[in-house]
This record gives C-alpha cells, structure tokens and sequence, in this order.
C-alpha cells in the first residue's frame, strides 16, 4: 500500500478515534486503527469491540491496499509535524510514514486479525435532527454513571416516537430527561439503551458539521452516520428503571432563577 495524504485532513480523523481506541487491553491489534487505501481517499475504523467509528478522508493514493497502524502513536506523529504531505507506505520491513525530512518506521500487525465489525440491515432506519440530538446529549451524559454495578444504568435511554425523541439518563440520584417534538420517520415506538462510551463519542461527533443524522438499529448494534462517519455501538440489553413513576405529575411548585445569578451562586 502506498499513498499521499494531507496532515491535517488524516490528523482531524484520528483525533476522533483517540476515545475510541483504549490504551491498555489484552488483544493487541485493538490498539490499532485499519487503514484502507483505494481510489481518491482512505477508509479509517477502529472499535473496542463494543463501539466503532468509520471515517473517510481524501489521499492520493498509488498503491491501493490495507493495513494496520497504532492509533495512538501515529496521531502523535501527526500532530508534531508541520502542515504538510505525509506520504504511509508499506514495504516487507514494516510500514514507513514521511513527510518533509521526517521518517518513521511504524510496525504493523496483520490485517486479518482485525476484527469485522457489523453492518446495518436498513429495517429500522431514521432521520434524527443534528441541534436535537446535540442538545439531548449535552443535556443527559452528565447523569449516566460509569461505575454502577447495575449495567443498564450505564447508558441513557433512547426513545424514538412518530412525534418526539426522548432521552433519559439517571445514577439512582439525580435524573435528567430531554424531550423534544420532531417527527424521525418511525411508525412505532423504539426504545434503546445507549452505552456511556457511545454517547460521549456521539456527542464529539455531532460538535461539527450541520445536517441531520441517520440512525438505524440492527438486531443487537446502533449505527449513526454523521457527516459522512458512522458510529457504530453495541446496545446495552436490559431493563431501564421506570423513570416516569419518579417524576412528579401534579406539582404546584415552582421558582424560576436568572440562570447567571444562579450559577455564580452554586461557584
């Protein structure tokens, strides 16, 4: 394999695998990203078996093919040269990444000891609003638990109506719930429960760029293409506590707070 690309087109997708890829784990080619070259662009994808993230960005490439390279290092690479050309190739020797008087030589392990990862069957498909789905994100994650022995708390819960999203997160002590009236394209309700990992990495995604986003469920995995990437994320199975009995019906009290003074005041 052999190809040209831009720094700082490949440096902006590796940043976004850095979540992805976990630095200490017990099966080694899992601290890789998958480089695959053909055509005008290269194909990215790294996962933790339990989320996934494809990503594409152009390059010249002379000599299609596929490797794998250690995420980590070589976004540290990257991000210490210069705006330039940085020429991947692969020889019998390993895999050399160059650029200016820069030389590295990187070790690669087999391609086929990469995991495959699932791909989406299209039965349930939907067209989710980016500033929504943004907002429900920044709004929940800061209520999901990531030590909680009850795994089903470690994940919000995803509900897709005809008419509204609904997102919920809770550790047992405090609640957050976001609903917002769109219609998505559904004819009836699903509900998922969506891993910790997955909506910190979904809400990286959703950061940049504009235009909605697709979302389809699989028989156990997510799958949301934003901007030309996919997240890729296993579904957590299990019950959700039943957040509705907890949320008060009939209350009469309430105080509305200059949101500043408020917040100063908490500081």
């Amino acid at each position: 394999m052999q190809l040209v690309v831009r720094k700082n087109d490949l440096l902006r997708e590796l940043q976004l695998f850095q979540g992805i890829v976990e630095r200490k784990n017990t099966i080694p080619i899992l601290a890789n990203v998958l480089i695959e070259a053909n055509g005008d662009e290269v194909k990215l994808l790294a996962t933790d078996l339990e989320v996934a993230l494809r990503s594409r960005c152009p390059a010249n490439v002379g000599k299609s093919g596929s490797l794998t390279l250690p995420a980590k290092k070589l976004y540290e690479i990257l991000r210490a040269l210069p705006e330039t050309d940085v020429r991947i190739e692969e020889d019998k020797n390993g895999v050399t990444v160059a650029a200016d008087r820069f030389e590295s030589r990187m070790q690669t392990l087999p391609r086929e000891d990469f995991p495959t990862l699932p791909e989406g069957d299209g039965k349930v498909r939907a067209t989710l609003p980016r500033a929504a789905l943004k907002e429900m994100v920044a709004k929940t994650q800061f209520a999901i638990t990531g030590e909680d022995t009850r795994f089903f708390l470690n994940g919000a819960k995803f509900i897709l109506k005809p008419e509204s999203l609904t997102m919920v997160a809770t550790d047992g002590h405090r609640l957050a719930l976001v609903e917002v009236m769109h219609e998505v394209g559904v004819t009836e309700e699903i509900g998922v429960i969506l891993p910790k990992k997955t909506i910190l990495e979904l809400g990286k995604l959703l950061a940049e760029g504009e235009g909605d986003i697709l979302f389809e469920r699989g028989e156990n995995h997510l799958f949301f293409e934003v901007g030309g990437r996919v997240l890729i994320s296993r579904m957590i199975d299990g019950q959700f506590p039943a957040y509705e009995r907890v949320i008060p019906k009939e209350n009469d009290k309430t105080i509305e707070f200059e949101r500043d003074k408020l917040t100063s005041a908490i500081k």
